[in-house]
């Protein structure tokens, strides 16, 4: 008797018909299977997963848009905000000087005002000086006149005539060496 596999090699490999049949039906049944039930849900998510792609490639590009428009109105912000830094700077840099040039004004003025107080006290403490040295020059020589004269001149109208002589003879005599 022979083998099976010594009869037939390669038939071996080779299905029979009615497995070939019944192979096909169930392919065919369950292809139909799932096109009927699985594919529509299959299609079902992938459109709904293109949808959610296609959605958000449309929100990536409008917020792409948003920030476009947002950086353009930033940098115009920006350099709207240069400028007005550099008007405040200008004016206060202008504001400083004029702060500086009134201040140097009025250091001036005070300057001026002290230097012609100085100067006035200065010329009354000269007129004062002036007036108590004539007093006593006015004395003096009447003490010396009294003693020249050998006698003292004690009658107090008699002294304040002289001395008032005296003084106006010393003033006539600057004022005319002054000329």
């Amino acid at each position: 008797m022979e083998t099976l596999a010594e009869t037939s090699g390669i038939a071996l490999f080779i299905p029979k018909v009615y497995d070939i049949v019944w192979s096909l039906i169930i392919l065919v049944v369950v292809a139909v299977f799932f096109y009927k039930f699985f594919l529509p849900k299959f299609q079902s998510v992938f459109d709904e997963r293109t949808a959610k792609i296609e959605g958000g490639i449309a929100k990536a590009q409008k917020d792409q848009e948003a920030a476009r428009a947002a950086k353009e109105q930033y940098e115009a912000q920006l350099s709207n905000a240069r400028v007005e830094a550099s008007k405040i700077r200008d004016d206060a840099r202008a504001e400083a000087s004029h702060i500086v040039a009134d201040a140097r004004s009025r250091a001036e003025s005070e300057a001026a005002q002290i230097t012609a107080n100085a100067q006035r006290s200065l010329a009354s403490q000269q007129q004062q000086a002036l007036v108590s040295l004539k007093g006593e020059v006015g004395a003096l020589a009447t003490a010396l006149a009294g003693k020249i004269l050998g006698a003292k001149l004690e009658d107090p109208g008699v002294q304040s005539s002289m001395i008032d002589s005296m003084i106006d003879d010393l003033d006539s005599g600057a004022k005319t060496a002054a000329k």
